[in-house]
């Protein structure tokens, strides 16, 4: 598993984002904090489980699959994370 900082720090944050966009095929400019990927964005549940595993890779956490309904935002995936880490 990778280390990290218990902090999450902004270029942990940009790769989570980078993550997020490439999954969802979208420009990291399309996707703000709060902007809702389902609604926002056409997420759909495979593209969720392909961040959870992805993030979870890159930031050396387990998240319980329970938390990914608090992660539809960037927002979101950073308060997990962050409690996570």
């Amino acid at each position: 598993m990778v280390e990290r900082a218990v902090a999450l720090d902004e270029p942990l944050r940009a790769e989570i984002k980078d993550i997020v966009c490439d999954i969802l095929k979208t420009s990291p400019d399309n996707v703000t904090l709060n902007s809702r990927f389902i609604e926002d964005h056409g997420a759909d549940s495979l593209q969720y489980v392909d961040v959870l595993a992805s993030i979870e890779r890159v930031c050396g956490v387990l998240i319980d699959p329970e938390e990914m309904v608090r992660m539809t935002t960037l927002a979101g995936i950073y308060a997990v994370i962050e409690e996570a880490l």
